[in-house]
């Protein structure tokens, strides 16, 4: 069944091989960009455009056209890269549309190599933008899945790609529309249609013959066949470097001829996938007067089916999680990626759900207002069957939107519970088992954990709240508002209390991260009301001063930090940082 995303929700993907459909009611030009990690494209040679179609694992089109067919073969992409991005953009300078709003929202597919759907989108909601990133596929947990993404840009592919961090953006955006505009001179254009009366008929049997009449071979029927995947001779079942489909490339041969007025292109004849004309060589029966069937086989190519891919996980499952199972030089950074790739997946399949439920709330009342404006409608219980039927109708989207974001959930909950067990101490809860056989680190980790993030829609999930070191800004701790609801004092003092001992609680957490000596906690309690909250950290003798009280001691001790502070500074602009103390120039200070 096809996943209809929307925009922010992903969909697990199956198999490797894939295709990637768009349809537009216009040329458009299709392209494709790797990302690491962080979805950074780190160069130009990352981006598969008409002017440089085939990259290793995928190949796009070589021309603006209102069709295309992306081929993608996931397992072969180099292992540096983590997501692809889609993108579309109207050709400059062709007299053509020069933003969305003004054409047909585009309609993208992911499908198998059977043509069966996979997810589908549609990229509603665009105006000014004149390119866009439609999907995501990106990489988690060793599987590979898809987001609906429609992010437009007004800026068109130079933006786009300066958003991705390209720093040749402009240049390359420049390439790509040069090299479309003229593939579109190449051109040849599409013969004129003749009318019924002067097509050819098909041809008859000859008498003896088998009864099956041949047909000719339409131009939709062609370019089926030129997609269709067989390996090379020589090689059976392994794909060459040019084409994740092992089909019609730039190492294949004769080149396509253009048809724009399909948007498509037709091999020539001879051509893997060409129409065959009567006359032709490969329109002749194996054996002459033997009357058999015609075979249209290539006689370059084995006709030996592709390996199939293997067994899919069973529907809303994806592999097994496994604790560490991110990209990273230590199981400490491996596992920091994971969690924020956890909770990534979960904000997106939270929006993602929000998104569905609003959708469905505004198809309800339009629904609604629709049906209730005539007068007549109100009538003779009318009204109630529209709106029971509205009702069903968007009961029906709300739980399908809930159960894909359940699925979601179930899977980050089973990777929750196998992260969470395998933390360090710098990561883990307090009632971690790691923190018993705990010793005084050697280093400073490279994060933090501060807490949970959580969401209303799920509850009993929690992601942990990781925060790079050494800190880069303060950390704000808010009591709230300064009553309650109902005004009581008692209620403000609780906040307070919480929000000290929550302070407490991360400074003891930054103390046990750090070895001894590199961080230092100075503590200002001007009207002394923390004592009580403070008094684990000043017992334990942890704080490099007594906690500075009253306008005095809150005057000496921001005198003696500012100090500090001119000094380092004075040292590092005049070259002189090595003969300032070390415990002066760390930033574990606070």
């Amino acid at each position: 069944m096809t996943a209809e995303l929307v925009r922010g929700q992903n969909h697990p993907l199956p198999q490797a091989r894939l295709e990637v459909r768009v349809s537009a009611g216009t040329p458009i030009v299709a392209g494709a960009t790797l990302g690491d990690e962080q979805g950074k494209v780190r160069g130009v040679e990352w981006v598969a455009h008409p002017g440089a179609p085939t990259l290793p694992g995928l190949e796009v089109s070589k021309q603006a056209a209102a069709d295309h067919r992306l081929a993608f073969d996931l397992d072969a992409l180099p292992g540096t890269v983590h997501r692809v991005h889609v993108l579309l953009a109207l050709p400059t300078g062709g007299g053509g549309p020069a933003r969305f709003g003004a054409v047909a929202a585009p309609f993208v597919a992911v499908t198998g190599l059977d043509g069966a759907e996979i997810a589908s989108y549609t990229i509603t909601g665009l105006n000014a933008e004149s390119a866009v990133v439609a999907l995501e596929l990106y990489r988690r947990q060793d599987a590979w899945k898809v987001r609906a993404v429609g992010q437009g840009y007004a800026g068109g592919l130079a933006e786009l790609f300066a958003d991705q961090g390209l720093p040749q953006a402009q240049q390359l955006a420049a390439g790509i529309n040069e090299a479309v505009a003229q593939g579109l001179a190449r051109s040849v254009a599409a013969p004129p249609r003749l009318p019924d009366g002067e097509r050819t008929p098909p041809a008859a049997s000859a008498p003896g013959s088998d009864q099956t009449h041949a047909r000719p071979v339409s131009q939709g029927a062609a370019q089926v066949a030129a997609d269709h995947v067989q390996p090379h001779q020589g090689t059976p079942g392994r794909p060459q470097p040019g084409s994740p489909y092992d089909g019609a490339g730039p190492q294949s041969g004769a080149a396509p001829q253009p048809d724009h007025a399909a948007g498509r292109s037709v091999p020539q004849e001879g051509h893997p996938g060409a129409p065959v004309r009567p006359d032709s060589a490969a329109a002749r029966p194996a054996t002459p007067g033997a009357g058999g069937p015609i075979d249209y086989s290539h006689p370059a190519r084995q006709n030996v089916a592709p390996p199939p891919p293997p067994p899919p996980a069973a529907p809303g499952h994806s592999a097994q999680p496994v604790a560490g199972d991110a990209t990273g030089w230590t199981m400490e950074e491996r596992l920091y990626n994971q969690v924020w790739g956890m909770f990534e997946d979960l904000a997106r399949a939270t929006a993602a759900y929000r998104s569905a439920v609003d959708f469905a709330d505004s198809r309800r009342e339009q629904e609604l207002d629709k049906a209730l404006s005539d007068p007549r409608s109100r009538i003779g219980g009318q009204g109630d069957a529209v709106r029971e039927a509205a009702q069903a109708k968007h009961a029906q989207l709300v739980d399908q939107a809930r159960a894909a974001l359940d699925r979601d959930l179930a899977q980050l909950m089973a990777e929750s519970d196998v992260v969470e067990p395998a933390l360090p101490p710098a990561y883990a809860r307090w009632d971690n088992p790691v923190w018993h056989g705990y010793r005084v680190p050697m280093e400073t980790p490279m994060a933090v954990r501060l807490g949970d993030l959580h969401l209303p829609e799920s509850e009993g999930l929690r992601i942990p709240m990781l925060v790079r070191l050494p800190l880069e800004r303060g950390l704000w701790i808010d009591s709230g508002r300064a009553g309650s609801r109902d005004g009581s004092l008692a209620d403000a003092d609780e906040l307070r209390r919480l929000a000290m001992d929550t302070a407490v609680a991360h400074a003891a957490r930054l103390l046990a991260v750090h070895p001894a000596g590199e961080f230092t906690v100075h503590v200002i309690d001007p009207a002394g009301s923390g004592a009580s909250a403070l008094a684990p950290l000043t017992q334990s003798g942890v704080l490099a001063d007594p906690p500075a009280v009253g306008a005095a001691g809150v005057a000496d001790m921001l005198a003696r930090l500012i100090q500090r502070v001119d000094l380092v500074q004075m040292a590092v602009r005049g070259g002189a940082a090595d003969s300032l103390p070390p415990t002066w120039t760390r930033p574990n200070s606070y």
